[in-house]
């Protein structure tokens, strides 16, 4: 047996496979099929619990699949049982589906026999896929038509919107992508893909690609409701609800159910509206009418709900909203992406190239990638504004993603299906609960016992005993948390920040570390032209303001500056990157774009053509008579056509232009881009010894420096052959022609709130795709490193030639001033072992794009020990912006992203908190986007973070502190077989508590952002000794009144006849006719108990609902004030003022009034004194402040306040620090400790690190430091 067990655990690991290796959306898949006996098992079991085990299976995905199947292979599954990788491990299941088709690939070419039309469209599947195919079917009219073709089985499942198929090859599900399936090069994709489908072959593919469509449902409002009324919260209330009215607590069980009601109405509503929101912005323009290019060339108008990857889409020359993800394969395209980046500036799209078979020019041929080539992509959502095309040939895209498998499409299953938000509030939350149903578990053991030993009812035991649960567990806690996020989300609404995910707002409060982008986010937007620097024979000019001379009009260099551009013309007004723009108008010529009527006279596409103006040329001899006057003007005209554009690219750091001028046989290439790169594809001897020097001149000084080069190509580079060749063959031999000089200016707000951030000890990095000098220029400049601080440069180069990678050390500059000493006290356990505190020079640390992936890749862990120190990190690409973030979140770090949008939306939906400053669409993948275009929405947020974060700390305890306090006064009762009112649990709950929550929520967030962080969890040792401390205040002075009443000369067993207080006969009389009370509600320590627990519910609540430093004082809440004094005064009046508003409450003698008043003031008195003075003051001060921030690896611009005990409270707390040697908790703490005594660290300049070779054993690489 033990062998069977073993061969069965041994098959299941072996069956577990693994789908979206390495995305996202990574998770682990096991198969099971449906067992009919397990099934009828369950179904007895559903009816023996009255549907709850129903519902524990519908909550716990797992147990279903488990319960009801058995396990089988993923090829032969009915169920797919599938569990994510990541830190979440969420459950999910999914059943598989069966659809016949032709083919088991959709790629396949299938030869059809007949030749009548196909008439039956696919579009009338649901998604493209019907599990119970008809005679009429689709499929089954396409198996028809293929009758050589044995019809196949394909097994499939739907999952989050995707179709996951079953691969024989692979034995594993994957999901059809598109033509980037296939893997097909460049060249391949022009040969084989670029003639169209068949009507078929479209219908074919439709079969598996589905539908062309980004469908967002909208769930009826059915739908919502009973998945909001089978949460678990409302399925305990609706218990409750039961329980209460079986007991007769009528008036308290309608209340509950009226606000859950109200609760259920509200979030309907507001999830009704999202979904409508997204639904309307997906719709918009997604359906529409295409023309499509068939095999036998015809041009047929079809809906873009029925495109295929492969088909060959024609760009209709007015433009329109892309419905899928295409290549160009012939003509170009000015497209507006903002959908996607954020950046409303028009990007030239053109056609992939296609390398010329033959040609020495031929190239590698490169396998087509939407990523690597998005130059030439047409993504799904963007705006084509107009198109340049042939006459012999339209401009053609090729398919290559449809349905949500575009860039549109994952953007918009991003926001449908987000990642769980993991933050340890909501961990202890749980955790929490759990605790207070263990408390519930112990009084309803304890009700159970007293009951059975005073021989009650059996009824009544088990209301009595399950009513202890409903008590100690508070129904209205979901509600009461919300309302603190709702308030938050409103005053950031108001502040001009717009939040899409209410549940970040909490996380935000505790952010520490701020990334944030260069160009349009610390700086202006904008460029201005600051100069010129012009290089002839391999040596540079001065300086210059400006290329706007008659004596450099027809230079080489102005030539670039003017040709060498993506501009564009949109309604007669000039359209582009705004550095472009400047460096276009700095030079004052003129740009012509051919018309629409002028290109179609032409073979060829009629080219942009660039004149400098008249008044800047020189005069011209006068025309003889005798000369033809065309003639003449066209010799003396100056104008410049471009021929071929090559795009910037990113990763290329440059762009090109191929030219002609009039009249000249031979072509000119134009390049400009980043100095480095410029330079390295320019001849050795155009460019000056000293280049470096200049370059790093103007960068230190923070200019955004463009070099520009040039290049005559050959006579025989015909207009076709350039149309074809690659962009390498053209951008090699350049001359260096000079330098740009661009001047970015700080925004005027980035200085104030970057030193706002430190002196709140919230570190600031910069990531920045512009030069590392430049870069580190600003950061100075803005004051994210002071100029007294150390940078080091990181350079990492490569393993090459059997050599190890390596990083070389060197410092950017020497400080401006003596360098700083940061004080290091990493942990209070170090003073134990230090007569005085350590100092260390601060530095940072800074790198290039390129020197990070070297060091991710082959020091990790030093990669680890950098980003607590990195402060710049220069040309970054976007996907490497996302992984700094990760490095940063995977030292503990909690990270906020600040961008302006463009390439930046990677890293602000992976950071903790990301702040978009676009308004565009682009924002929607960011949960912040504000409308003030600088950083000074950053510490709002944070602000705002904090506050709510607090607030919820205060009404995860208040609520708790109603729960326990109630708790001790049903105990306390239970033991004399008794209970509260209905009317008094209605006055305690309604009237008290949620006015009482829904008012101390309306704290604003605190006008400073201080340096003391809120602590992250509910479990920490000031919070848990706040809410223990209160509990032994309430429970000691409930016992106190409910035994002191006993013990006064006046107590008796109280009777509808008892008279105390001296009534009238008229009030006897009427107390004659009363019914007697059943239940014993009516007696003096329910009515003692019940005025102390009252005055306790709104000592707590102003106990906890504290002000500063994160939230402005409570006295500036006014409604909050005005529900804690309104009710104080009620309660002392029905108090003082025996009267029946509440029916359950009896007379005492005014003796026993005073004596419970005094009660009621000394445990406030205690309350306030513990919470306000021990917990607050030296419980903080002295034990829990190591929870603050500390020092850890944070670069501040003011002295830090509390980096380590002031040395004159050194020697006398010294003991108390040493008696507890807690480690800090964050990874980022332990490097920092670990760093502070490493005598390595920090790099001394000009030595190098190089990493050892893994070891064969798998230990982690070491590393060698030379000098």
């Amino acid at each position: 047996m033990e062998g069977l067990g073993k061969l069965s655990c041994s098959m299941e690991k072996k069956d577990l496979k693994i789908i979206n290796k390495g995305e996202d959306e990574e998770m682990e898949l096991q198969g099971y099929c449906l067992c009919p006996w397990r099934l009828v098992l369950v179904g007895l079991g559903v009816l023996c619990t009255g549907g709850f085990l129903l519902l524990l299976l519908y909550w716990m995905p797992q147990w279903c699949v488990k319960f009801t199947c058995t396990r089988t292979t993923a090829r032969d599954a009915e169920v797919v049982l599938m569990r994510s990788t990541d830190e979440f491990r969420t459950w999910f299941m999914a059943r598989v589906q069966i659809m016949l088709a032709p083919g088991r690939n959709p790629f396949h070419s299938l030869e059809t026999q007949t030749t009548s039309p196909f008439s039956s469209p696919a579009s009338s599947m649901a998604n493209g896929h019907n599990p119970h195919h008809s005679s009429n079917g689709p499929a089954q009219e396409l198996i028809k038509r293929f009758a050589d073709y044995q019809p196949v089985q394909i097994r499939y499942f739907c999952f989050h919107s995707s179709t996951y198929y079953w691969n024989d090859e692979l034995q594993n599900f994957e999901v059809l992508i598109g033509v980037e399936d296939l893997r097909v090069s460049c060249s391949t994709l022009h040969s084989e893909h670029s003639a169209g489908l068949t009507r078929d072959q479209q219908e074919y593919r439709k079969l598996f690609f589905g539908v062309n469509e980004i469908s967002v449902k909208v769930p009826s409002i059915f739908k919502l409701l009973i998945k909001e009324v089978l949460n678990p919260f409302y399925i305990f209330q609706l218990f409750s609800v039961i329980l209460w009215t079986v007991d007769e607590y009528y008036y308290y069980a309608m209340a509950i159910v009226i606000m859950s009601v109200i609760s259920i109405a509200t979030s309907l509503y507001t999830v009704k509206k999202q979904y409508v929101m997204l639904h309307d912005m997906v719709a918009a323009h997604s359906i529409v009418r295409v023309s499509v290019c068939r095999a036998n060339n015809d041009i047929e108008e079809v809906m873009s709900t029925d495109l295929v990857p492969g088909d060959l889409l024609v760009i209709p020359s007015n433009g329109t909203i892309m419905p899928c993800d295409a290549v160009l394969v012939s003509g170009t395209c000015i497209v507006n992406e903002s959908m996607l980046t954020g950046e409303s500036v028009p990007v030239t799209k053109t056609n992939l190239p296609n390398p010329v078979s033959g040609e020495r020019l031929e190239v590698t041929d490169d396998v087509y990638s939407t990523e690597e080539h998005k130059r030439h992509t047409l993504f799904c959502g963007t705006h084509i504004i107009q198109t340049r095309y042939y006459t012999d040939e339209l401009v053609k895209a090729v398919v290559v993603r449809t349905g949500f498998s575009t860039a549109k499409g994952q953007l918009v299953r991003s926001i449908l299906y987000p990642k769980p938000t993991d933050f340890k509030l909501y961990r202890d939350a749980y955790f929490f609960l759990l605790c207070l149903v263990g408390v519930a578990g112990i009084g309803f053991i304890y009700s159970i016992a007293f009951s059975v030993m005073n021989e009650v009812p059996a009824k009544t035991i088990i209301i009595e005993s399950l009513d202890i649960i409903t008590i100690t567990v508070p129904p209205a806690l979901p509600a009461a948390l919300t309302a603190g996020i709702v308030y938050a989300q409103r005053r950031l609404k108001h502040l001009g920040i717009f939040c899409i995910s209410p549940q970040r707002i909490n996380i935000c409060g505790q952010i520490n570390l701020v990334c944030f982008d260069k160009t349009g986010t610390l700086t202006e937007d904008g460029l201005d032209l600051w100069g010129v620097q012009r290089v002839e024979n391999g040596s540079f000019h001065l300086s210059e303001e400006n290329a706007y001379k008659e004596t450099l009009v027809k230079s080489q260099f102005v030539a670039c500056m003017a040709t060498c551009h993506s501009l564009t013309k949109i309604e007669g007004q000039l359209s582009g990157d705004p550095l472009d723009l400047k460096m276009f108008e700095a030079t004052g010529w003129i740009m012509e774009e051919a018309t629409e009527e002028e290109t179609a006279l032409h073979n060829h596409i009629m080219p942009t053509v660039f004149r400098p103006p008249k008044q800047l040329l020189p005069p011209e001899p006068a025309a003889s008579p005798e000369q033809d006057m065309e003639l003449y003007e066209l010799s003396s005209a100056y104008e410049i056509g471009i021929v071929r554009q090559f795009p910037f690219s990113s990763s290329l750091q440059r762009m090109t232009v191929v030219a002609r001028l009039l009249g000249e046989k031979r072509m000119d290439a134009y390049m400009k881009g980043a100095p480095e790169m410029v330079a390295s594809l320019c001849k050795r001897e155009t460019v000056p010894e000293n280049f470096a020097e200049v370059l790093e001149g103007y960068t230190k000084q923070g200019f955004r420096v463009i070099a520009m080069a040039h290049r005559r190509l050959e006579s025989k580079l015909t207009w076709h052959k350039v149309q074809n060749i690659n962009r390498d063959n053209i951008e090699a031999n350049m001359d260096l022609l000079g330098l740009i000089i661009m001047q970015n200016k700080l925004k005027t707000e980035t200085s104030a709130v970057l030193h706002d951030l430190h002196r709140a000890q919230i570190r600031t990095v910069m990531v920045t795709g512009d030069n590392i000098l430049t870069a580190i220029s600003v950061a100075r400049d803005c004051g994210m490193i002071p100029s007294e601080d150390t940078i080091i440069i990181a350079d990492a180069i490569p393993p090459y030639n059997g050599q190890a990678a390596k990083i070389t050390w060197r410092y950017a500059d020497k400080p401006s001033k003596m360098p700083r000493m940061e004080e290091v006290n990493i942990s209070l356990e170090d003073v134990c072992n230090v007569d005085e505190l350590k100092t260390q020079p601060l530095y940072h640390f800074a790198m290039n794009g390129k020197s990070f992936s070297i060091i991710e890749e082959h020091f990790p862990d030093m990669l680890q020990k950098l980003v607590l120190r990195g402060t710049v990190f220069a040309r970054m690409a976007p996907d490497q912006k996302t992984q700094l973030i990760e490095a940063l979140q995977g030292v503990d770090y909690f990270v906020a992203m600040c961008g302006d949008g463009a390439n930046d939306c990677g890293a602000l939906k992976r950071a903790h908190g990301g702040i978009s400053l676009s308004e565009l669409e682009a924002s929607v993948a960011s949960p912040f986007t504000s409308r003030t275009p600088n950083i000074s929405c950053v510490p709002n947020l944070i602000r705002e973070g904090r506050a709510a974060l607090i607030t919820s700390f205060c009404v995860f305890k208040y609520m708790a502190l109603y729960s326990i306090i109630q708790y001790i006064s049903v105990t306390l009762l239970y033991s004399i077989l008794s209970n509260l009112g209905d009317f008094q649990f209605l006055f305690i709950d309604i009237a008290i508590i949620l006015l009482i929550v829904f008012t101390m929520s309306l704290n604003p967030a605190g006008e400073e952002l201080v340096s003391r962080r809120p602590p992250s969890g509910l479990i920490s040792g000031q919070l848990l000794c706040s809410v223990l401390t209160q509990i032994l205040i309430c429970l000691g002075f409930q016992a106190m009144t409910f035994f002191l009443v006993q013990q006064q000369t006046w107590y008796t067993v109280w009777t509808p006849l008892t008279d105390v207080c001296n009534q009238s006969s008229h009030n006897l009389s009427e107390h004659n006719e009363t019914e007697l009370d059943d239940h014993n509600i009516q007696n003096f320590e329910n009515t003692s108990l019940f005025f102390v627990s009252c005055f306790q519910y709104l000592i707590v609540a102003i106990v906890f609902s504290k002000g500063k430093p994160f939230r402005q004082p409570t006295y500036k809440n006014w409604p909050f004030v005005v529900s804690v004094l309104g009710l104080y005064f009620f309660l002392l009046f029905i108090m003082f003022h025996h009267t029946e508003i509440i029916a359950e409450i009896v007379c005492v003698p005014f003796d026993w009034r005073v004596k419970l008043f005094f009660i009621i003031l000394v445990n406030a008195t205690v309350s306030v004194l513990m919470e306000t003075f021990i917990l607050d003051i030296v419980l903080w001060k002295l034990v829990f402040s190591r929870d603050k921030q500390g020092s850890f690896g944070l670069t501040p611009a003011t002295p830090r306040p509390q980096v380590g005990i002031d040395r004159q409270d050194f020697n006398c707390l010294s003991w108390l620090c040493c008696r507890k040697k807690t480690p800090p908790k964050a990874r980022y703490m332990h490097l920092a400790q670990e760093l502070s005594v490493d005598p390595d660290w920090p790099p001394k300049p000009t030595t190098t690190t190089e990493a050892k070779p893994h070891p064969e054993n798998g230990s982690t690489c070491q590393f060698l430091n030379i000098s």
